[in-house]
């Protein structure tokens, strides 16, 4: 596989994707640049959304194509946000700093500030492959009680990290390519992809 397609316009989880698959030598290209659009993902779980945009982007480029989906889950709010992580406040338009307040407000008075972020990957090799290659990772911490932090991108500057003693927001692309959900589960794909 020397091309790749990634199903997604988030510009945040492209140049992650970019600087984790560079070392392979796999050209990425994303499907903005072939001017496919957005898959529906009208699925509950994350696997089947992120199945039917790798579908969807392999079936319109006719190349091999990586799909993920993640969110943030939160276990006062029974996995909230969870697969309504990128429109928790809505979808017109999608906002992070909406979604991020929305999830303050769901969160007053709790004091269970457990959550973690999910995400899972899949690669298919044709539209159609009967055996995709699906990677998972999962990353734990807390909801704040107040944003904090630069860097990321979604609900990083609430994701506290107590063993790090930082908010997701405040680590270098170096140490989130270390520790993040997507990481891990990159980490994971990419030694399935070597072995395929």
């Amino acid at each position: 596989m020397n091309k790749l397609v990634i199903a997604s316009n988030n510009p945040g989880k492209l140049r992650e994707f970019q600087r984790m698959l560079a070392p392979l030598g796999i050209e990425v290209l994303t499907q903005s640049q072939l001017g496919i659009t957005e898959a529906e993902e009208p699925h509950c779980t994350f696997i089947e959304n992120a199945l039917a945009k790798a579908r969807h982007v392999s079936r319109a480029s006719g190349l091999p194509a990586l799909a993920d989906d993640s969110g943030i889950c939160v276990k006062a709010l029974h996995g909230a946000p969870g697969v309504q992580s990128a429109r928790f406040a809505g979808d017109n338009p999608k906002s992070d700093a909406r979604n991020n307040e929305m999830l303050l407000q769901s969160m007053q008075g709790i004091e269970d500030r457990r959550a973690h972020y999910y995400c899972v990957l899949v690669v298919v090799h044709q539209a159609d492959d009967p055996q995709p290659i699906i990677a998972e990772g999962e990353w734990h911490g807390e909801i704040a009680h107040e944003e904090r932090g630069e860097g990321g991108f979604g609900y990083d500057p609430l994701f506290w990290l107590p063993e790090l003693g930082r908010m997701s927001a405040e680590l270098s692309h170096n140490e989130k390519a270390q520790f993040s959900h997507r990481a891990q589960a990159l980490k994971i794909l990419l030694q399935r992809l070597q072995q395929a």
